[in-house]
């Protein structure tokens, strides 16, 4: 995996800022981060020529006064440890395509949005970033303690299971190694299982070592780095596996949820799996990062503009 060295957070001026100044400062402790811009996007700021030769310093001026709130709020909310690596940035245009745009001329390694309580455009805009950044992305329910010393990390013991575990590993490093890593396995007993001649709790069993046995492949080819893993295995008995996630994160006190994101192809499209795509939807109170090996993004036409 890359490192994380630069990262965006995005303020917009609302009482989450306060969520993301606490979570800058977190990440800017980290020794391997070495920028962190906090962006702001002001969706319009045309203004037609003819009134511009009136008020030349319209524009000039909104920015400036835009980029002193968010220094206002940094300066409020942050302990200014590291506050040298912080610098403020004011985008124009769309949210996402701003946000997209910036990422990839800075060369980006980690976008951190919010996610306000009650607000389900929060979500939407979320989703856009997962589906067509260059990079990971980490989302913040406001309110969020930034503390990340225990992490679930869901796992079908996939190469892109593998990209998120990699990526815990490294903030588990960054968290000066006291982070537990929990590795969760949700299977599902196959519908045809009676053709065995086993009963539903005997197959159960089966599936669920077969589990174990794909997990012990699947770690004897990861450096650990000697941080504590612990390895998990959850029936579905819903058919929705993400609800087994959030369930035992819940549980375990998660206040980080790792997953990769999934693609059809490795050079070409590459699309948000659906399980990502439901975390963003239903995770509304744990911090959800959705890890993306840097470069590859949506392609094909910007996923189709999003369909």
């Amino acid at each position: 995996m890359y490192p994380i060295k630069k990262v965006i957070i995005g303020l917009d001026l609302s009482d989450l800022d306060k969520t993301m100044v606490e979570f800058a400062d977190f990440l800017a402790n980290a020794s391997a981060v070495e920028e962190v811009y906090f962006v702001n996007v002001i969706k319009n700021l045309y203004v037609p020529k003819e009134v511009l030769k009136e008020f030349p310093d319209m524009v000039d001026n909104v920015i400036k006064e835009r980029k002193k709130e968010m220094e206002k709020k940094a300066a409020e909310f942050s302990k200014g440890e590291q506050n040298e690596k912080f610098t403020f940035n004011i985008l124009t245009g769309k949210i996402a395509d701003s946000i997209l745009k910036f990422t990839k001329e800075k060369d980006i390694d980690l976008i951190v949005m919010g996610r306000r309580e009650k607000a389900a455009q929060s979500g939407a805009l979320s989703q856009r970033l997962a589906r067509r950044a260059a990079c990971s992305l980490l989302i913040i329910p406001e309110g969020t303690t930034p503390k990340m010393d225990k992490i679930l990390v869901p796992s079908d013991f996939s190469d892109y299971s593998k990209l998120a575990l990699e990526e815990a590993i490294n903030v588990a490093r960054l968290n000066q190694n006291v982070t537990e890593i929990t590795i969760q396995n949700v299977f599902t007993v196959p519908t045809g299982y009676h053709y065995t001649g086993k009963s539903f709790e005997e197959f159960t069993e089966v599936m669920r070592k077969n589990a174990v046995k794909s997990y012990k492949n699947f770690i004897s080819k990861i450096d650990t780095k000697d941080i504590k893993i612990k390895s998990v295995y959850s029936q579905d008995t819903n058919e929705d596996v993400t609800t087994d996630m959030i369930d035992k994160a819940h549980e375990i006190k998660a206040n980080a949820i790792i997953i990769g994101a999934k693609g059809r192809t490795s050079t070409t499209a590459f699309f948000l799996g659906s399980i990502a795509e439901r975390l963003i939807q239903l995770d509304n109170d744990i911090p959800l990062m959705i890890v993306r090996p840097k470069g590859k993004n949506a392609g094909f036409i910007e996923f189709l503009k999003e369909l």
